[in-house]
C-alpha cells in the first residue's frame, strides 16, 4: 500500500513550523493532516497558502477561522482494528438482497441517498440535484472518486429499489488514516427501513474481516447522530479535525 509522504514548510529563519500530506480538495491544493511542528505555523499558513484548504486538529483549526477562513467540515475519524477485534462472521448475513455498488445505475440509487442528507443533516448537499448526483454520488459509485470501490461494500435491496448503502474504497496510506475506508454509509430514512444502516455497517465489518483486512475507518461529521451507531459497532475516535478554506 501506498506510504503519504509529509511536506514541511519552514518560517522565515527556516525553522519547521508545519507539516501535512499535500492533495486537493474542493478544486484547491489541499493540506491534509498538518501538524503543527512550532510557533508561526498559523502566521506562514496565512501568508503562504492562501485559498489552500487546510486540516489539522481542532487547536489549529479553530486559530484559522478566527483568523478569518471559512469552515469546511468538523469531522472525526474513527477506526475499528479488525485484527484486533474481528467482526463476527454471521455479521455477514442480512437476511435482506444485497448487490455490487455498481450492479445498479446512479441515478436509481440517487433518491434513498439524497433523501439521507435532508437539509437539516450536518452533510447535506446544498447543490441541485443534477450536481449531487452527477458530480458526488455518480463517480463515487463508479471508483472514480476515491478509487474502486471493495465488494465488502454494497446495496440492499427493498421493495423494489435501494434503501441502504455501504461504500468503502481503499484510500491511499495506512490505518486508521487510510487504508479500507467507508466512503459513505446511507439509508432511506422512512421509518420501515430503520436499522438497515447499521445492518449494513455490520455487513461491511464481517465481510472485511473475512477478506483479511486490516481496518476499516471513516470520517463522520461533528453533530452527526450516526455516530453513536458507529460506536456501538466497536469504531473508536482516533482525531478530532476541522478543515478550513484559508483566506486570501
Amino acid at each position: 500500500m501506498e506510504t503519504l509522504s509529509r511536506r514541511t514548510v519552514t518560517d522565515p529563519t527556516g525553522r519547521p513550523v508545519l507539516s501535512y500530506v499535500e492533495g486537493t480538495r474542493a478544486g484547491r491544493p489541499y493540506a491534509d493532516l498538518a501538524e503543527v511542528l512550532g510557533p508561526g505555523a498559523v502566521e506562514v499558513i496565512l501568508r503562504e497558502m492562501p485559498g489552500w484548504v487546510v486540516s489539522g486538529d481542532e487547536d489549529l483549526g479553530r486559530r484559522l477561522l478566527a483568523a478569518g477562513g471559512r469552515l469546511l467540515r468538523h469531522a472525526h475519524v474513527l477506526s475499528r482494528d479488525l485484527r484486533a477485534d474481528p467482526a463476527p462472521p454471521e455479521w455477514a448475513e442480512t437476511g435482506y438482497g444485497v448487490v455490487a455498488c455498481d450492479a445498479i445505475p446512479a441515478a436509481e440509487v440517487f433518491p434513498a441517498w439524497r433523501a439521507a442528507y435532508p437539509p437539516e443533516h450536518p452533510d447535506h448537499n446544498a447543490g441541485g440535484d443534477t450536481a449531487a448526483l452527477e458530480l458526488d454520488l455518480a463517480p463515487m459509485l463508479a471508483g472514480e472518486s476515491y478509487g474502486p470501490l471493495l465488494p465488502c461494500g454494497g446495496l440492499l435491496l427493498r421493495d423494489d429499489g435501494v434503501a441502504a448503502g455501504v461504500l468503502v474504497a481503499d484510500l491511499n496510506g495506512e490505518p486508521p488514516f487510510g487504508g479500507p475506508w467507508i466512503l459513505d454509509v446511507f439509508r432511506d430514512p422512512r421509518p420501515r427501513y430503520a436499522g438497515l444502516g447499521a445492518v449494513m455497517l455490520r455487513r461491511a465489518l464481517a465481510l472485511a474481516t473475512l477478506h483479511g483486512l486490516p481496518a476499516l475507518g471513516l470520517a463522520v461529521t461533528d453533530g452527526n447522530q450516526a455516530r453513536r451507531v458507529y460506536e456501538r459497532l466497536g469504531f473508536r475516535r482516533v482525531l478530532s479535525s476541522i478543515t478550513v478554506i484559508v483566506p486570501g
